[in-house]
C-alpha cells in the first residue's frame, strides 16, 4: 500500500513571495518521500478558522510568515521556549491533533553562522544587532544562547530596543542609532537584522570604519543575495554570512516534524534557490 501523502503549506498575507515551497518540495523529492508543500494567502482575520481546521484541511502542520507570527503565537496549545520568549511562531505542527508551535529563527541564524564562520567564537565576546523587530529577538535568544558575553542593540526607534532590551536582561544594552558606527570598535560579529538593503528598500548606512578586521558580518537580508554592506565588508577583508542560508536553516527543523527526516542544507540545494532569486529580481 502506498505511503499516505502527508501535506504542509506556508501560510501568509500576502504569501506568494515565499520560497519555502520551493526548499521543502526539493527535500521531499530529493528523499523521496510522499508529500506535498504549498502556499495559503490567508488573511488575517481567518487565521483562527484556518489553524483551527488545519487537520480537517489535510494538512500536518504549517510554516507562519509576515503578517501572522505574533498571532500564531497566541492560536498554538503549545510554544516552545524561542517562541514564548520571543512571542512570535513560525512553525506549525501536529502532535496527536494538538497545535504545536515553533519558532525556528534562531535556529536557522546559528546553524548558518556556525556553516559559514566555523571560527567565530562568542563565549564572552561582545557583538552588535542592528534592528529590533522579530527577526532580532530571535537572533538575540541565539546570541545568548552561545555565550555572547554582551550584546548591543541599535535601533531607529530607541525606545523599541529599550524594551527589548529589558526582556532579555542586563547582557543587552541599547544604543541610539547614530551611535552605532562609533561602538563598533571592539565588535565580534556585526548583524545587519533590519529589512534595509533589501531589494526596493533603501541602504543601510552605516560605517565600518572602527569594526575590528576580525569581525564577523552578517546580514539576514537575501534579495539580493549580496547587499551593499556585505560588498562593503568584504572589500574590507571581513568574513562575511549572508541571509539565504539562514533562510534554508531554520525550514530543517519543521520539515522534519512534518516528514520524519532530518533534510541536509546541500549546495545543490542553495543553487537552486540563488537561481530562483536571480531569475525572479
Amino acid at each position: 500500500m502506498p505511503a499516505k501523502l502527508k501535506r504542509s503549506c506556508v501560510i501568509g498575507w500576502p504569501v506568494e513571495h515565499s520560497r519555502s515551497p520551493l526548499i521543502h518540495n526539493y527535500w521531499l523529492k530529493h528523499y523521496g518521500l510522499a508529500g506535498a508543500y504549498s502556499k495559503e494567502a490567508v488573511a488575517p482575520e481567518a487565521l483562527s478558522e484556518f489553524l483551527r481546521t488545519l487537520e480537517e484541511r489535510g494538512y500536518v502542520g504549517c510554516n507562519v510568515t509576515i503578517p501572522h507570527k505574533e498571532r500564531a503565537a497566541e492560536l498554538v496549545v503549545k510554544a516552545d521556549a524561542l517562541s514564548r520568549r520571543t512571542g512570535a511562531v513560525n512553525t506549525i505542527y501536529l502532535e496527536n491533533a494538538t497545535m504545536m508551535g515553533a519558532n525556528t529563527d534562531g535556529y536557522g541564524f546559528t546553524e548558518n553562522l556556525k556553516a559559514c564562520a566555523p571560527a567565530l567564537n562568542l563565549a564572552g565576546a561582545r557583538a552588535m544587532i542592528l534592528g529590533a523587530g522579530g527577526a532580532a529577538k530571535a537572533i538575540l535568544a541565539a546570541l545568548l544562547d552561545l555565550g555572547a558575553g554582551r550584546i548591543v542593540l541599535c535601533n531607529r526607534s530607541i525606545s523599541r530596543a529599550q524594551a527589548l532590551a529589558r526582556s532579555f536582561g542586563p547582557s543587552v544594552e541599547t544604543l541610539d542609532w547614530s551611535s552605532a558606527s562609533q561602538a563598533m570598535e571592539s565588535v565580534s560579529l556585526l548583524v545587519n537584522a533590519t529589512s534595509l538593503g533589501m531589494a526596493g528598500r533603501p541602504e543601510l548606512e552605516v560605517s565600518l570604519g572602527a569594526l575590528p578586521k576580525a569581525a564577523v558580518v552578517y546580514d539576514i537580508v537575501y534579495v539580493p543575495l549580496e547587499t551593499a554592506l556585505l560588498r562593503r565588508a568584504r572589500a574590507r577583508g571581513h568574513p562575511t554570512v549572508d541571509g539565504l542560508g539562514m533562510l534554508l536553516h531554520q525550514a530543517r527543523p519543521g520539515f522534519e516534524k512534518w516528514f520524519g527526516v532530518s533534510p541536509e542544507v546541500t549546495p545543490e540545494l542553495r543553487r537552486r534557490v540563488e537561481q530562483h532569486i536571480l531569475g525572479a529580481s
